[in-house]
């Protein structure tokens, strides 16, 4: 999920490649520029798509059962690869938020509701956790859109 606080910004979780937009291989032809060029032609492809997914999401309500049965889908069912301690964080984080705009009870607040949980991970497990986020999310909740 797209999350912003305190000047970052990660997009990760909603559209797959975001974490990755350039791989190249070392060759002695290599040119940054056009590596960069490449990678921020890509980053901006997603864009449009991304502020859909995040759009949607802000208007897609959730009951309260509905939320309860995703983090249980995702922690004790194990269809989320994140450790299953974050549970009570992230029913804790969507049903008590620490921030105002997280209060509708929406996917979008349910996503950064998860990605806040991850904040208490190392960072390779918390990226880990949030690249799979959205493909779990999106799984979930494709039918609604």
């Amino acid at each position: 999920m797209a999350e912003f606080r305190e000047g970052f910004v990660n997009f990760g979780s909603i559209v797959p490649g975001v974490f990755t937009p350039v791989l190249a291989k070392h060759s002695k032809s290599f040119s940054l520029i056009d590596c960069i060029s490449v990678g921020v032609g890509r980053m901006q492809r997603n864009f449009e798509p991304m502020r859909k997914q995040v759009e949607a999401w802000q208007r897609s309500e959730l009951t309260d059962v509905t939320a309860k049965v995703v983090i249980y889908e995702a922690f004790v069912e194990g269809r989320l690869e994140a450790p299953k301690h974050l549970a009570r964080s992230v029913h804790d984080l969507y049903f008590e938020p620490k921030y105002e705009e997280f209060r509708p009870r929406t996917i979008w607040s349910l996503s950064n509701a998860f990605t806040s949980a991850f904040k208490q991970l190392d960072p390779i497990t918390q990226f880990k956790a949030t690249a799979k986020l959205g493909e779990f999310l999106e799984a979930r909740f494709s039918q609604s859109f």
